[in-house]
């Protein structure tokens, strides 16, 4: 027996068998052997990224008592994204140690001893430290000490949404190297599944943290990994192992992982089986968060100039950002001219059925060939007699001229709606159909991406934060889906870039509508406008001095000066009466 039991003291694969076999689980699989191999051979600060449901926490928490299984004296931290899921690697610690045979010796002795799923001692000399402790990423670190400190994947779709929160997150990483003891065989382990393309792995991997990659597959392209695919799997590969070869057959078979793309899109397996990243390059998304300009825009009126600087004085740190990493929202650097009326306001709308699709509303006004996007709503109800009233409250609310609606979805039977609800509110606003005959993703990169280059999109900053709080109750990464910048930061011209892309197609609509203003230099809309007030001013001396010189005493504008001589004629009758 007790050569058994020093066999088992100095190869954790040993150690890992006979855990597994006491827990009546099959055999370790290869992926989990090179796994344990890896946990514990490698160098002092290590990472481990594996495909989802290969069990690198229960690995891990068998490495834990392993440790303890040698030394009894070291002091372990595990940390989680939540305190709960690190509680219960701690409670199921504690069950093995009760309930294995060979572990009975590292059960305490004392009374005294701390045993709760908080923190645990074994059989060990009294410390201020616990033998075992567990906590969350967010929770109290500062204080601890630690031998060993394992990282279980502490990036969840919950803390790593954002740029911001990817930022917060590596902060708190920091944070834990500095719980380390000072001591040769002293460890830090992180291990973990990527949950979005702007992983924070990614960055650990540049703070000399050594990762090794298990994917579900032999990947395709090889060059996304960066030389970091585990050596048995390489080995496999230099021996001529076909690519997109399941790679650990014992945990999933070819039909199954077929089964797992198919239901959670390709993007996402990638990331969590193939654990490739390579879709992170900022390079493939042209629509950048960074080349809009975020202020409080005026429901009624706009200045002649608006002059985008993405000087970081001007960045806007209290918005919640969802694009690529590093692009964040920016502050005006300066309005310029005078603040007179919109030239046209129109409610974008982008129809659709009942379901997961949403059918989307933007308000957008335009002056001197900007573009004001006031409002965006948002509706799961198809096109409800509700949903189509609400957008005609806001027609009304920032007096919209014209409706542009798409009708490839439904025949033009939305507009038909349209045209009753507006009788019945007695609203005059024009109808214009937009049929679609390109392939949507080159459509809102041909309609959006000029506009953002010569930053000629205005957007009101209650926009972005109605679409971060937008579908409270669907999942994170659902969330995320659905959110209108965080479509415009991750569209490409891929089919199928972005599953749902409802808003960033609404807003493209309503964009191209004014393709034709926006080719008007605001220079020369000032110039223009002022040429037309000389004139008029010119002919109203003429014609009544004394009127002429009360409106410039009050200070009229050329449309006020023009309506009270009556020349300033009504609207327009829509084409739809």
């Amino acid at each position: 027996m007790s050569t058994v039991l020093e066999a088992i003291q100095a190869d954790f694969k040993l150690f890992l068998q006979a855990l597994w076999d006491q827990l009546d689980l099959p055999p370790p699989t290869r992926a989990q052997y090179a796994i344990a191999d890896y946990i514990q051979h490698g160098p002092k600060r290590l990472q481990i990224q594996a495909f989802r449901g290969v069990g690198k926490s229960w690995i891990t928490g068998a490495f834990v008592l392993w440790t303890l299984f040698n030394n009894p004296e070291k002091k372990i931290m595990i940390i989680s994204a939540s305190k709960e899921r690190a509680d219960n690697m701690s409670i199921f610690l504690q069950k093995l140690i009760i309930e294995t045979p060979w572990l009975s010796h590292l059960r305490p002795k004392s009374d005294d001893a701390r045993w709760s799923r908080i923190s645990f001692d074994v059989n060990c000399s009294p410390h201020q430290a616990p033998s075992v402790k567990s906590v969350g990423i967010t929770g109290q670190l500062t204080g601890s000490r630690a031998d060993l400190m394992i990282l279980d994947d502490i990036e969840v779709p919950g803390n790593s949404m954002t740029e911001m929160m990817r930022e917060k997150l590596l902060q708190l990483c920091t944070e834990a190297e500095s719980i380390l003891t000072p001591h040769d065989d002293s460890r830090i382990m992180y291990l973990g599944t990527p949950q979005t393309t702007f992983t924070v792995y990614r960055k650990l991997a540049e703070r000399n943290y050594k990762p090794l990659v298990w994917p579900a597959r032999i990947p395709r392209k090889l060059d996304n990994y960066e030389g970091l695919i585990a050596p048995t799997l390489q080995a496999d590969i230099d021996n001529g192992q076909k690519a997109w070869t399941v790679t650990d057959p014992d945990r999933f078979s070819d039909e199954d992982l077929i089964e797992r793309e198919a239901s959670m899109g390709r993007s996402n397996f990638m990331l969590q089986f193939q654990l490739d990243t390579s879709l992170s390059d900022a390079e493939k998304f042209p629509l950048k968060c960074s080349d809009l300009v975020v202020t409080s825009v005026n429901p009624s009126t706009a200045p002649d100039h608006v002059v985008w600087c993405s000087d970081p004085k001007n960045l806007i740190k209290e918005l919640p950002t969802v694009g690529l990493p590093g692009d964040y929202f920016y502050n005006p650097m300066q309005l310029q001219g005078e603040w007179l009326p919109y030239q046209e306001t129109i409610c974008s709308v982008d129809p659709s059925g009942r379901g997961t699709d949403e059918t989307t509303a933007a308000y957008i006004s335009q002056r001197n060939g900007f573009l004001y996007l006031h409002e965006m709503r948002a509706y799961r109800d198809g096109y409800s007699d509700k949903t189509l009233l609400d957008i005609l409250k806001g027609c009304r609310k920032f007096n919209v001229t014209k409706l542009v609606i798409e009708t490839n979805f439904g025949d033009g039977i939305v507009c038909e709606l349209f045209k009753k609800h507006l009788v019945q509110t007695q609203q005059a606003i024009d109808i214009e159909e937009i049929r679609a005959n390109v392939r949507k993703e080159d459509r809102i990169i041909d309609s959006l991406e000029p506009v953002f280059n010569q930053h000629k999109l205005i957007i009101d900053k209650s926009v972005v934060e109605w679409d971060f709080k937008s579908n409270p109750d669907e999942a994170p990464e659902k969330r995320l889906q659905y959110m209108l910048f965080y479509q415009m930061s991750r569209m490409c011209r891929e089919k199928g870039a972005v599953r749902h892309d409802d808003r960033i197609d609404c807003l493209a609509q309503g964009v191209k509508y004014f393709t034709d203003a926006l080719s008007i230099s605001a220079h020369e809309a000032v110039k223009q406008r002022k040429q037309e007030e000389w004139q008029d001013m010119m002919e109203e001396w003429f014609d009544n001095p004394e009127a002429a010189a009360n409106h410039m005493v009050f200070g009229m504008t050329v449309d006020q000066r023009r309506q009270a001589r009556g020349k300033a004629g009504g609207k327009s009758v829509p084409t739809w009466v």
